[in-house]
């Protein structure tokens, strides 16, 4: 019986000293990157995430990006990318180390990652143990995972919080609960930057070949003015910048009885409040249009999202709705009764899409659109390989209205060729109509103050003295004072008089 005691303590020193040794390693491939920049929140981190590494490639920094959402990659400073290996297919915050491992064999000036942390404590040790981030992003604060951060949004920024740096700077664009994340930022002695959306212009939006938003870009764009980046550089990184595979998307299909559809692919967005935004958004820009249809994806271990997306059904008023996934039920139960004739059950656990498939394109006529919600694992993913397959729409009137298809200049084509009914084009980057922008953002009623940064070193970044100056201009009602700094996209938001929201140093 000692002799089992001894070997139990043996075993426990080797494992500690075993424990020691990884992290030192650790820290020291840490120490190779001067910049690290840790991209959170709920909607959005991949892209972000892809935005912020072509913007620093696009300043000359040799950039290394990790992306964990629809699909987890690897992007190597020249920008090509591969899968992250995932034992049994299982993500684990620990594959990280391994991550930055691989990231300091090239010696980056930056790495950019995707924190893969849900629950608050591991996000937590994500960011003080395993990243250790110079600069941290919190893109947003939205309704999704409340079981782990929740049960209100107030709790989830304070959660999504434990991410912010320690003596650092974090970006975020997030409006309605900033003053909730500079309590939090103000407690770890962070300094907290407000990426005004407004500050990207549609031209500039229109430089890129996918769709995207204006709050994702701002953010990057945040991000490369801390590190001396100028703008249009850091623009056109971005724009060179591979997008991220479940980027919101609309592909045109011909299926099976020579019928049109046009499929809207909203995985990405799989909160309420996301696929609400997206989807409205593509039919006031003429990206999709009526009769919709939506198919929600199940998965069983996400059977509180399901429900989600089921309830918002009245809200996007489609003629069907078909559930595909399992547990099915999760998600039709949640529809409300006024519309759950409408639900069309192609559920089931791991059956094919050649089996489904057919039964949901019978129900649509010609003209139709599709919009997939929900999870993308899983029969979601069948469901995207099955619409690959299908002949693209090539017609002339199937409507050109993906952001590469606006002329060279920048303007869309005016005149249909002749003989052909064409649509009128709209810009998927015009400013919404004034009913729309309040459809989509909740009134603000804070006050977020004017933050001036003083020009950062690119090799590393350290919080220093935040300046507060701003005065009313001609134009947009506020200007700087001065040519000297050029950090045009720090805007003071609408005014509201949150007291939690005054300006300070």
């Amino acid at each position: 019986m000692l002799y089992l005691y001894f070997v139990l303590l043996i075993s426990g020193v080797l494992l500690l000293i075993a424990g020691i040794v990884e992290q030192r390693r650790h820290y020291a491939a840490l120490h190779i990157i001067p910049t690290r920049v840790l991209v959170n929140g709920i909607r959005g981190k991949s892209s972000i995430t892809r935005l912020c590494a072509g913007a620093l490639r696009g300043g000359g920094l040799v950039t290394v990006a990790k992306t964990t959402g629809t699909a987890a990659r690897f992007i190597h400073p020249d920008a090509t990318e591969e899968p992250v290996y995932r034992k049994f297919g299982i993500a684990n915050v620990v594959e990280q180390i391994g991550i930055v491992r691989r990231a300091a064999t090239y010696r980056p000036h930056a790495l950019v990652i995707e924190c893969m942390a849900v629950m608050p404590a591991l996000q937590e040790v994500n960011q003080s143990k395993l990243i250790r981030s110079t600069i941290g992003v919190l893109c947003n604060v939205r309704e999704d995972h409340l079981a782990e951060m929740g049960p209100t949004l107030d709790d989830v920024a304070r959660s999504l919080s434990r991410s912010m740096p320690e003596n650092g700077v974090c970006v975020t664009a997030e409006r309605e609960r900033f003053h909730i994340l500079q309590e939090e930022a103000d407690a770890r002695n962070c300094r907290l930057v407000y990426a005004d959306p407004e500050t990207v212009s549609d031209a500039e939006l229109r430089g890129f070949s996918w769709f995207t938003f204006k709050e994702n870009v701002a953010i990057a764009l945040a991000v490369a003015e801390l590190l001396g980046i100028d703008r249009e550089v850091a623009l056109q990184g971005m724009y060179d910048a591979p997008p991220d595979p479940g980027v919101l998307s609309v592909e045109r299909y011909v299926t099976p009885g020579n019928r049109r559809l046009a499929f809207a692919n909203v995985f990405a967005a799989n909160d309420p409040e996301s696929t609400l935004m997206n989807v409205n958004q593509l039919l006031d820009l003429g990206a999709i249009s009526r009769p919709l249809n939506v198919v929600i994806n199940c998965r069983p271990d996400r059977v509180e999202r399901n429900g989600q997306m089921g309830e918002i059904i009245p809200d996007l008023r489609p003629d069907n709705v078909f559930v595909i996934g399992h547990p099915s039920k999760s998600a039709i139960d949640a529809i409300p009764a006024a519309w759950r004739d409408r639900a069309v059950d192609l559920g089931g656990d791991r059956r094919p899409a050649e089996e489904f498939m057919p039964a949901l394109l019978d129900r649509m006529p010609d003209g139709s659109s599709l919009v997939a919600i929900g999870n993308i694992h899983g029969q979601g993913e069948e469901l995207l390989e099955y619409l690959a397959e299908l002949p693209a729409d090539d017609s002339t009137d199937a409507g050109a209205d993906h952001p590469a298809d606006h002329d060279a200049d920048g303007t869309w084509p005016q005149t249909a060729p002749a003989g052909h009914a064409q649509p009128p084009r709209l810009d998927p980057y015009a400013s919404y109509p004034l009913a729309q922008e309040e459809r989509y953002q909740a009134a603000q009623t804070q006050e977020i103050p004017l933050v001036r940064i003083p020009l950062q070193p690119t090799t590393d970044v350290h919080p220093g003295p935040v300046v507060l100056t701003a005065r009313r201009g001609p134009d947009d009602g506020w200007s700087v004072p001065g040519p000297e700094e050029s950090f045009d996209w720090f805007h003071q938001p609408p005014h509201g008089g949150d007291d939690h929201a005054q300006p300070h140093s």
